[in-house]
């Protein structure tokens, strides 16, 4: 798969997977003969894992240790699965963040209609 289509299947700009290759977070992507990028189904692989890492908040710098770690084999599994579980631990307290924030959003909508109610109610005794 060419890189215009690995783009539009992951919604990931082209710059965006060329970093992701510069920087180790996937594999060197196979070049045809004409220096053609083409991904294969481990490159796509570890393109979804990435993208799916990133939307969850994983920063770059974990990303990297954690392809790292990879790299090194099997003697890395605990470290890896530390790594991810700390991870998802802030993913957790963001989520959490998220929710009280809602709330208070959801609050203030609230109030704002009750005002624009009795605003309307005021109006229609003129």
């Amino acid at each position: 798969m060419r890189m215009a289509e690995v783009s539009a299947k992951f919604e990931l700009s082209q710059d965006t997977l060329r970093y992701y290759e510069r920087i180790g977070l996937i594999p060197p992507v196979n070049r045809n003969n004409n220096g053609i990028r083409e991904y294969n189904e481990d490159n796509l692989r570890w393109v979804e894992f990435i993208k799916c890492m990133r939307s969850a908040g994983l920063p770059i710098e974990a990303l990297i240790e954690y392809v790292n770690l990879f790299q090194q084999g099997d003697c890395t599994l605990s470290a890896r699965k530390d790594l991810l579980i700390e991870q998802r631990e802030q993913l957790r307290l963001r989520i959490e963040e998220m929710v009280q924030t809602m709330g208070r959003l959801d609050s203030k909508i609230e109030n704002y209609g009750q005002s624009l109610h009795e605003t309307e109610k005021a109006l229609s005794r003129s």
